[in-house]
């Protein structure tokens, strides 16, 4: 089977490392990829916004299957495009897909479907926005109702900073994403990822995870994309998963089904675990970026058959299997992410710091220039370790990260440390 691979940063080089050990697989290609995936794949250079030109790549190419990593183009209608010309496709259709598109359409699924989730309100303007802030007080949740590229999140402290963050969503920060707003409640609690499989109908819990949005140690600094994951998530119990699965997943499903989109695909929710139980922060469409190169990490089954299993609606004959070590993975971003930050510095090291056999570096922002390995994004390299425990994997991937020689970027240094009291608490 020829598989068409979407996107370029570390959640689709973990696919590709996934996908390229199927026995099921002929061909893979990676659109456009990054200098890790090139080791795997063939790389291509598509303009996948111009969803003609990949229908007659897949058709050119004897394609059978396209795996879309990232959102925007799942958002944007990809898939449909593909599923039209009958070429088989992993990720959900445009209708689907606005459970991450849009935050006002997640918040009145919530609503017409019992799913718990924060108290909000939605905005159009900046005055009733700011009115509604004013009446609720701080800390609260200021949202970009569309995508941000994981940043059009505000958790503000003070009323001040909930009132600057409405006028950066409105005054263009975020682009067409803040064209409105969602408000949210705050919510006490510890948060979680969980990740499931759904061909429309079915839902199969896939492993958990945590990731860290925050730039720098103690969850400090601004919100980024994810600086780093580990899988499982220690709170997500069997009791806690069942719960999420009964009170959030399966009547998502039922809803999307109900209302004429179903969602096919990776549903990945964003979670509060709160004293009164599992609340949805937000929905992703997608697999999380950390988060998927840990799941890839302990993923013991064949990936292929799975993402099939979506498209073709047979997911209820489908079971995966996953090592019990935990996973960590470490975000290397250049000096200056989330903010502006420098391209074309050399990383030297990368290959030296994968020699334990427990170590993969996922690259994301990467590119080859006369055969030196460059930076050519914000977040650059996953550096991604299996253990015994936490604690375990924890160090061996700080121990690869000291073998990479790159001095304009950084690192958080904590990566996994909620596991790791846990652990150390016994």
């Amino acid at each position: 089977m020829n598989v068409l691979l979407i996107g370029s940063g570390g959640r689709e080089h973990a696919l590709a490392w996934a996908l390229a050990k199927s026995p099921v697989l002929n061909r893979l290609f990676v659109a456009p990829g990054n200098a890790g995936t090139e080791e795997l794949a063939q790389n291509v250079t598509l303009d996948v916004s111009d969803h003609d030109a990949v229908v007659d790549f897949c058709e050119e190419n004897a394609i059978s299957f396209v795996v879309v990593g990232p959102e925007v183009p799942l958002v944007d209608g990809l898939a449909d495009t593909l599923e039209a010309a009958n070429i088989r496709t992993f990720g959900p259709s445009q209708a689907a897909a606005r459970l991450e598109g849009s935050k006002a359409f997640t918040k009145e699924m919530c609503m017409r479907a019992g799913v718990p989730t924060a108290a909000y309100g939605r905005f159009d303007t900046a005055e009733a926005a700011k009115s509604y802030v004013k009446t609720q007080g701080a800390p609260i949740v200021i949202k970009a109702d569309g995508l941000a590229a994981g940043k059009g999140v505000t958790i503000a402290q003070t009323e001040a900073e909930a009132l600057r963050a409405i006028d950066e969503c409105f005054d263009g920060t975020f682009g067409a994403a803040g064209a409105e707003v969602v408000i949210e409640e705050f919510l006490e609690g510890e948060e979680a990822s969980f990740f499931v499989l759904s061909d429309g109908e079915n839902a199969l819990p896939l492993a958990t995870a945590q990731d860290h949005k925050r730039a720098f140690d103690n969850d400090t600094g601004p919100n980024t994309g994810g600086m780093g994951a580990y899988s499982p998530a220690p709170v997500m119990t069997e009791e806690m998963v069942e719960r999420v699965m009964t009170q959030i997943i399966k009547p998502t499903i039922k809803d999307m089904k109900d209302q004429g989109c179903p969602f096919k695909g990776v549903l990945y929710a964003g979670l509060m675990i709160t004293s009164d139980g599992p609340k949805l922060i937000e929905y992703n469409v997608r697999f999380g970026d950390p988060e998927c190169q840990v799941l890839m990490m302990r993923l013991k089954s064949d990936v292929l058959p799975a993402l099939l299993a979506c498209s073709e609606g047979i997911l209820d004959d489908l079971e995966t299997e996953w090592t019990d070590e935990p996973a960590v993975t470490v975000v290397m971003a250049a000096n200056g992410y989330p903010g502006s930050y420098e391209r074309g510095t050399v990383i030297k090291g990368v290959a030296a710091a994968a020699e334990d056999p427990d170590v993969e570096i996922f690259h994301a922002g990467t590119k080859l220039v006369d055969g030196a390995l460059t930076a050519a994004g914000g977040r650059v390299l996953n550096v991604t370790a299996r253990g015994k425990t936490v604690s375990d994997a924890q160090a061996k991937a700080y121990a690869a990260i000291k073998k990479i020689d790159w001095p304009k970027g950084f690192n958080r240094t904590d990566i996994g440390w909620r596991a790791i009291e846990r652990e150390q608490q016994g």
